[in-house]
């Protein structure tokens, strides 16, 4: 007789870095790829077992109140020509665990949104509170699949900060930071190490409270299969 696979929370990130704070029982993680191949590997695991889908990592800011560290859960996830809801009851869950956490929309983008002008315009363009490479894409898988969908990120970079070239020149394909890319952006442009350093603060307090979002959440994100009564959470 074949194993069976236990239901699950299918939790899609960026970075390596948001994977591994991500990781733990009742869920797999899908990480380091975007656009159509993010499509095909979301589609490919979203089984009959696979309880729902959630984005999750950080993200940009664009609302001017959010600093480095505020956790966002969205009530929905934009795009151009797009708009997802997220499942009213996990938010619920979610916010119940993270009562901090500020509720509204989120942006997706497929390239990386970095100035401050770019922001604005962006923020005033769809109201959202953040923006990340991911939810847009996860959502429209969620809806595809018929499976719920939420989606808990992390502001790293301010509305009111540009991120830098030589930090956005690190962001590697895979989901690893390219250290070499970022001195070789650094030693072109020397000028950037302030905004550089500014950004790894930003940085270790986003990811400390990542951290505690994926602590605050549990095993399952906050999740309950309703479906089954196999899953012993």
């Amino acid at each position: 007789m074949g194993s069976v696979t236990a239901p699950f929370v299918l939790v899609v990130t960026g970075m390596a870095f948001e994977a591994r704070i991500a990781a733990g029982p009742h869920c797999r993680v899908v990480h380091g790829v975007r656009g159509l191949a993010l499509e095909q590997e979301v589609s490919a695991m979203a089984s009959r077992q696979c309880m729902g889908i959630l984005s999750f990592g950080v993200a940009g800011g664009l609302e001017p109140t959010l600093a480095p560290g505020d956790v966002v859960l969205a009530d929905a996830v934009c795009a151009p020509g797009e708009r997802y809801d997220t499942d009213t009851t996990w938010l619920r869950a979610m916010h119940a665990a993270l009562p901090h956490a500020r509720i509204g929309t989120a942006a997706g983008a497929d390239q990386p949104v970095l100035s401050v002008a770019a922001k604005a315009s962006l923020q005033r363009a769809t109201g959202a509170l953040c923006v990340d490479m991911e939810s847009h894409l996860s959502a429209r898988m969620a809806a595809a699949c018929r499976l719920p969908f939420a989606a808990c990120r992390v502001v790293i970079d301010p509305a009111s900060r540009a991120v830098p070239a030589a930090a956005a020149a690190g962001m590697g394909d895979d989901g690893k930071t390219d250290v070499a890319a970022v001195l070789g952006g650094l030693l072109r442009a020397p000028r950037e190490l302030p905004a550089l350093l500014r950004l790894a603060g930003d940085a270790a307090a986003a990811r400390g409270a990542l951290r505690a979002a994926r602590l605050a959440l549990g095993d399952a994100f906050g999740l309950r299969d309703m479906r089954s009564q196999q899953a012993d959470f």
